[in-house]
């Protein structure tokens, strides 16, 4: 603590939190113990930090969401322990959709980005400099986006996905895959980061097996789909991506033509 900054006594603060210079802290804020919050950081109404984590200079945690249809709910900015947050990046409150917008344990939120209105974000993920997302995507468990990507709203990317930089994500991205180009395609299957947790040659080549006959043998999808539950083997990989592909009503991103 300390006479710079401006901390609500009505907040609910963690033991051996330390909080730099000119930070503001409002009412309804919660923050867990051990987190430091830098210089300048603005953490607002809604805000529920976990342990263990760094806000740096300049962020901004759980301003009103910019959606016209927000009324003032009480919603909140939900983020998990030991995550960090870079410089002058926002995370917007919930609306009236999930009431939340939700960042995982374990993640790191590089410098400038920008996380819309009801999001949530899982565990491990890693977003880098000025990518922006817009409201309502859901980013599943240790995805990887690289810089100055834009995520339209709705998009789901599947766990263990990789988004390379610059790229428009406008459809859903399957677990596992990487993707990059324009407009958006299947690339390859994410084996660097897989094998980084633990995933084996065998389990890789069965991914990459099943985005063969999905991307790669000129199957339609429905067919495709049909022909990887009848002939690939039953594991949990193969399920996380049959289900996830059934559930993407407004489609998945395209094959690399």
């Amino acid at each position: 603590m300390n006479q710079f900054s401006s901390i609500s006594p009505k907040a609910t603060i963690g033991s051996n939190v330390k909080i730099e210079p000119f930070v503001t802290i409002y009412d309804d804020v919660v923050i867990g113990d051990n987190t430091w919050i830098g210089p300048t950081a603005s953490i607002m109404n809604g805000a529920r930090i976990g342990k263990n984590c760094k806000i740096f200079p300049g962020a901004v945690i759980s301003p009103e969401p910019q959606d016209l249809k927000f009324t003032g709910e009480a919603t909140t900015v939900e983020i998990g322990d030991n995550t960090v947050i870079r410089e002058h990046v926002t995370v917007h409150r919930g609306t009236k959709d999930k009431y939340k917008t939700a960042i995982g344990k374990n993640c790191l939120i590089m410098n400038g980005v920008h996380i819309a209105h009801d999001c949530i974000i899982g565990d491990g993920v890693i977003i880098a400099t000025h990518t922006g997302l817009a409201g309502h995507c859901i980013i599943e468990d240790y995805v990887i986006i690289e810089g100055m990507v834009g995520v339209q709203q709705f998009v789901r990317i599947g766990t263990h996905a990789f988004i390379a930089g610059g790229s428009l994500v406008r459809k859903n991205v399957p677990p596992f895959a990487k993707a990059a180009k324009e407009p958006l395609s299947y690339v390859g299957v994410n084996s660097v980061g897989l094998k980084r947790k633990g995933y084996n040659d065998d389990m890789v080549r069965q991914i990459e097996d099943i985005y063969r006959t999905i991307y790669v043998k000129g199957y339609n999808l429905t067919n495709a789909l049909a022909i990887v539950e009848i002939e690939s083997p039953v594991s949990k990989e193969k399920e996380q991506i049959v289900n996830f592909i059934k559930e993407s009503v407004n489609g998945i991103m395209r094959g690399l033509s």
